[in-house]
């Protein structure tokens, strides 16, 4: 009969070392795409935000033949919901016939 012989593998070689370090390049590959993703998500959050308020802000002259006088009342009357935690939210009316200015900003920075 034949014998297989199996050759043991040395596990502190530089194959290992070289696996390791492979292993972290592409861990570190996958925290930096995460962060710049969180990043552009949390970019897109603050306009979407911006976004929406200016829609309710129009309809309310659309349907009141004025520009609301404040957020809160966007909250109370047409449903508009801010996450407060996260988002700085700056509205600044100047005459009930003119388009308030929006500003949105982002409560981590």
């Amino acid at each position: 009969m034949r014998r297989i012989q199996t050759k043991k593998r040395d596990l502190s070689g530089a194959g290992f070392l070289a696996s390791v370090l492979v292993f972290l390049l592409i861990m570190g590959a996958f925290v930096t795409g995460s962060l710049s993703f969180s990043g552009k998500a949390e970019a897109e959050g603050e306009e979407t935000l911006r976004s929406a308020i200016a829609r309710a802000v129009v309809q309310c002259y659309a349907i009141e033949g004025r520009y609301p006088p404040s957020v809160e009342y966007l909250e109370e009357n047409y449903g508009i919901q801010i996450d407060r935690e996260r988002y700085y939210v700056f509205y600044e009316g100047f005459a009930s016939n003119v388009m308030p200015d929006i500003t949105v900003i982002s409560a981590e920075e």
